[in-house]
């Protein structure tokens, strides 16, 4: 159960954490950010869970969620908060990324470095970054971050047999004992001079 700290408040996490009950306590957690489709939000005393279920898929829209988390996670002045998808890898980051830039003025680069320092393993998935670009573009009038163009796919290495003409196979003792038969016959029925004279 891995839980990275991005600020003294805030917490980034996968599915498991938030079912310790224990560490929930221990960290003073009062919010959870549940941003997965079928894991349930545990029910703590004084415990709030705001759901964002979504797919961790590039067409989905989790772009639309990020005002609205970002607000709670602001207003949240009772406690700690942890957000949380499957793996802490790509949904959950992305929500964090979105708050970082929004309240605490940082750019998308500053942030994603932020989020990567507490938790090296974030991987956010293409359609997340183009909605943290179009996010961080209507926050501050630019991007500090440019996405490289996906690279084309590779071509499999051509085989031996599509580079070149494939190679000749050798004759069967068959097919050269006929080939030299032909041969022969040819050179008997034209007139061959033989020393010795016959």
């Amino acid at each position: 159960m891995s839980v990275s700290q991005i600020t003294p408040t805030l917490f980034l996490s996968g599915a498991d954490a938030p079912l310790n009950h224990a560490l929930v306590s221990r960290k003073g957690i009062t919010l959870i950010v549940n941003a997965t489709l079928n894991h349930v939000c545990p029910v703590y005393p004084g415990v709030e869970c705001l759901r964002v279920p979504i797919s961790d898929l590039p067409s989905a829209r989790l772009g639309d969620h990020f005002d609205r988390v970002a607000e709670r996670i602001h207003s949240n002045r009772t406690g700690g908060t942890l957000v949380h998808c499957a793996a802490g890898m790509s949904r959950s980051p992305a929500l964090v990324i979105a708050y970082l830039m929004r309240y605490r003025g940082v750019t998308l680069c500053r942030a994603h470095a932020w989020v990567q320092e507490s938790r090296p393993y974030v991987r956010l998935n293409a359609g997340f970054w183009a909605q943290l670009l179009e996010f961080e573009k209507r926050l501050y009038g630019k991007n500090t971050v440019k996405v490289a163009a996906p690279m084309p796919p590779v071509k499999p290495p051509l085989s031996p047999w599509t580079q070149r003409s494939p190679p000749l196979l050798p004759r069967s003792p068959l097919l050269s004992s006929l080939s030299q038969a032909k041969k022969l016959k040819k050179g008997v029925s034209r007139k061959t001079k033989y020393p010795g004279g016959l």
